[in-house]
């Protein structure tokens, strides 16, 4: 199988697109099209040593990119860290994403700007990270184009950077509740609906965590006797029902009236 970085040049090459290394800022002339900047924002270092920091992309008027689950036919990013130093991992904290329209349907996603926040971890807390990420991401307009981009942190600042703990408190509100579930076997897989929370909502997304292999379709909302629910349906690599942890569900909910989504994982099967 290809590795999707590898794809993503690929395309990229064929395409006459320039793939040049950038190592902080991403200039006008090497950018994939859609996308006006690219930068790591260098943030701050916490009290425990780790570096806040975040991807800042520009979009050109007119185009989006997607969040990490973005339905059916959303390319979502993927992150490597080759060439990065004392990084011992990393957790990415996504704002809430958008509502964005893709031929007939919505998906989730960005326009217009990006600024999506990362925890980096050191391997030696009392020395300095060097941050470098490549990343592959859909960026579409009329129809979806790979990208790839070669990025690397300045050092860290001093301050808080307030374009970055705001994207921060865009993060979906985590509610520790558990949302009846059903999981119903299909030829090929598994059907899972998960309820809603009151309110009506714009979209909703139910991923399945700890298991990339298995896909997942975009959600639809279903308006049943016993409220509204979010329905995907999910295919393993054996093409046939597999077990399913209902821990392991998390179902994110975008809602109609603007205020702020929200995100549960766990649900409790009924049924």
């Amino acid at each position: 199988m290809t590795h999707p970085s590898a794809l993503a040049l690929a395309l990229a090459l064929a395409a006459g697109l320039s793939l040049t290394p950038l190592p902080v800022l991403a200039q006008a002339d090497d950018l994939p099209p859609g996308l006006v900047s690219a930068r790591l924002l260098p943030g701050w270092t916490d009290a425990e040593g780790n570096r806040i920091l975040a991807l800042d992309l520009q979009l050109a008027p007119g185009w989006k990119t997607y969040w990490r689950s973005p339905g059916d036919t959303g390319l979502p990013p993927q992150f490597e860290w080759q060439g990065a130093g004392n990084l011992e991992g990393v957790t990415l904290h996504w704002p809430a994403p958008q509502a964005i329209r893709s031929g007939e349907v919505l998906e989730m996603g960005y326009h217009d700007r990006l600024i999506l926040p990362f925890t980096a971890r050191a391997t030696d807390p009392d020395q300095p990270m060097d941050i470098r990420a490549q990343i592959d991401l859909g960026l579409c307009e009329n129809i979806c184009v790979p990208a790839f981009l070669d990025l690397r942190a300045p050092p860290a600042e001093g301050a808080t950077d307030p374009a970055i703990a705001r994207a921060l408190a865009a993060e979906p509100v985590r509610l520790d509740l558990h949302p009846a579930c059903t999981v119903t076997p299909l030829a090929d897989g598994l059907r899972v609906a998960m309820a809603l929370p009151p309110g009506e909502a714009t979209l909703a997304a139910i991923e399945l965590t700890g298991q990339p292999e298995i896909w997942v379709s975009g959600a639809e909302i279903a308006q049943t006797s016993e409220g509204a629910q979010a329905v995907v349906e999910m295919v393993g690599p054996t093409a046939a029902p597999f077990d399913l942890d209902p821990a392991a569900l998390r179902l994110t909910v975008i809602p109609a009236d603007g205020t702020r989504a929200t995100e549960m994982t766990g649900c409790a099967p009924t049924g």
